[in-house]
């Protein structure tokens, strides 16, 4: 069986999150979302828990890190080309979040950019041709 991740985000507003969510192709998992949560499914083996500060809290007896000002936790998505990388930044604008947060990578081979959510959760969105970067790294290994 494959592995399965669950990020857990908190947010404050779990009706804008699940939106914002949808908007950039995440699907909303009923099953396992109430008031409370919102169950995002990005493929059969990601997934993002919106969970209300509340809910957070049952789970944690840490304090909820703001991630509008400090750094909890970078988290990188993979797509399947350069444009799709392009594409899932722009849904993300277009929805209201933040666009380029960090620095765009372009190493030919590897391609990235990032969003912020409106709770201000980083999100990278990364392409990779992996036999270019394995060649790459070869060649690198050589010199």
């Amino acid at each position: 069986m494959a592995k399965m991740i669950f990020v857990n985000l908190p947010v404050s507003d779990l009706a804008r999150a699940t939106a914002f969510y949808q908007a950039i192709g995440a699907e909303k998992n009923e099953q396992f979302s109430d008031g409370t949560a919102s169950c995002m499914v990005f493929s059969e083996t990601i997934h993002a828990m919106l969970l209300t500060h509340d809910k957070f809290r049952q789970f944690t007896p840490k304090k909820i890190a703001d991630a509008r000002t400090s750094s909890e936790v970078l988290i990188c998505l993979s797509a399947d080309s350069r444009e799709a990388v392009d594409d899932m930044i722009g849904k993300a604008q277009a929805a209201g979040g933040g666009v380029d947060p960090g620095p765009q990578q372009d190493y030919g081979f590897m391609y990235g950019r990032s969003f912020e959510d409106p709770d201000g959760h980083i999100w990278e969105v990364m392409w990779m041709d992996v036999a270019a970067a394995t060649a790459a790294q070869s060649a690198m290994s050589d010199a």
